[in-house]
């Protein structure tokens, strides 16, 4: 036999054989799962077409039975009249968030410091009962809350707002902050020690420098909380000095639902903010939640 004969006929290791249903990039496995993608991608944005849709119809043209149908006549005038109704919320509703997300992301910060690494007496039931917090229904104190905003005398509106997205975002972020600043190595921590730094200077010199991947999370968290919620704005707001989701609602209600576009139109105005801060933020958001997941 010789040798080319011989080369020819011997077998290939098993490890050097790759799958025939691999070698053109096939594979039953990852087909299924791109199926199963494909599907559950397809059943998100069917609502996200008929709100589309139904925005650039008129009012004849909108109704339950042709929604899925494209419009018989494109027309502006839905965004038009959202937008003008709309318009003043949404700027209230901007006053509101920037400075509750701001306030209590910080305020998050420097109590998850603290009760990561400067430990002290109690400091657990502290952390223990900030967390409870979290578990407490809104409905469950809105009136006894409504009684003590009108005895403190905070004005309504934005002012009573802020404040309460403030508190009510403090143990959300309390938490983040102090499981991502668990994960600083003591050593940087002891040597600003040495080096005769306290804790508000270890604090500002230190930890908030590279605590950029926790309010990143915290800003878009607070953020998006903020803007949809409804139910402290129904309590603490008028239509006159309200956020963007209760104009939203006496839009729809004063349309009595017979113009389906305007609402849709006024539905994709007041959503177009969060999913904007999510598309150009929402790769550092799940980078800030997984570097405080994992202690290092």
């Amino acid at each position: 036999m010789t040798a080319a004969a011989a080369e020819l006929t011997t077998p290939i290791p098993a490890a050097d054989r790759a799958p025939a249903r691999s070698r053109g990039g096939f594979s039953v496995g990852r087909t299924l799962k791109y199926a199963v993608l494909l599907a559950f991608l397809l059943v998100v944005l069917i609502p996200v077409y008929v709100l589309v849709v139904t925005s650039f119809k008129g009012p004849g043209d909108a109704s339950p039975a042709r929604a899925w149908n494209l419009p018989t006549t494109w027309t502006l005038d839905n965004w038009t009249a959202a937008w003008t109704a709309l318009s003043p919320a949404l700027w209230r509703t901007v006053q509101m968030v920037v400075p509750a997300a701001i306030i209590s992301s910080f305020l998050g910060s420097m109590n998850g410091f603290v009760l990561s690494r400067w430990r002290f007496r109690g400091a657990d039931l502290v952390f223990t009962l900030i967390l409870f917090g979290m578990f407490i229904p809104y409905q469950a104190v809105m009136i006894p809350l409504l009684q003590l905003m009108l005895g403190m005398g905070v004005p309504s509106g934005v002012p009573s707002l802020i404040l309460l997205h403030v508190i009510y975002g403090i143990p959300i972020t309390t938490l983040i902050f102090r499981n991502y600043y668990q994960t600083i190595p003591n050593e940087l921590i002891e040597a600003s020690r040495v080096d005769g730094a306290g804790m508000l200077r270890t604090y500002a010199s230190v930890v908030l420098p590279i605590s950029v991947p926790s309010f990143v999370v915290v800003l878009i968290w607070q953020f998006t909380s903020a803007w949809n919620d409804f139910l402290f704005a129904v309590f603490f707001s008028s239509s006159q000095n309200g956020p963007v989701t209760l104009a939203l609602n006496n839009l729809a209600n004063g349309a009595l639902l017979t113009n389906y576009g305007q609402s849709m139109a006024g539905a994709l105005l007041a959503s177009f903010p969060t999913l904007l801060v999510y598309v150009l933020l929402g790769k550092y958001f799940i980078g800030g939640l997984m570097s405080g997941s994992v202690k290092g």
